[in-house]
């Protein structure tokens, strides 16, 4: 909005709701007395400006959310394989997870129902997809 206001040759600052002065016993909350309030804060020059992201940063910052996301959903898949071979007493003896002993051993994982072994082989493709680098 910020920066349509701008592109449209208007003024405009962004002010952090926490750096707005409040008086302490003034809780009522309406549109029209907010705007009245702002408005005086901004004429006395007691508003303080914040920085306003550009299209450049933010573009950035969804990058690092995505690939934050895709990271605890990988760890979150891992961690649902191995609670499923828990529960049907499957216990990897090796030293780490993830290596390539470890890899091994669930290529060799086999279970008596077919629905399980989907089940199995759902889990083991969605916990061996990597997040892009």
């Amino acid at each position: 909005m910020y920066r349509q206001v701008r592109t449209l040759g208007h003024h405009c600052s962004g002010v952090a709701p926490t750096l707005i002065p409040k008086k302490p016993g003034d809780r009522v909350k309406t549109n029209r007395r907010d705007a009245v309030t702002l408005a005086r804060l901004l004429r006395a020059g007691e508003l303080t400006s914040v920085w306003v992201p550009d299209t450049v940063h933010e573009a950035v910052r969804d990058l690092i959310r995505a690939r934050e996301a895709a990271s605890q959903d990988l760890r979150r898949k891992r961690q649902q394989l191995l609670s499923f071979l828990l529960r049907h007493g499957r216990i990897f003896s090796g030293r780490q997870h993830w290596s390539r002993a470890h890899l091994r051993w669930l290529a060799q994982q086999q279970f008596d129902h077919p629905a399980q072994q989907i089940v199995f082989q759902d889990a083991v493709c969605a916990a061996l997809t990597t997040p892009a680098n």
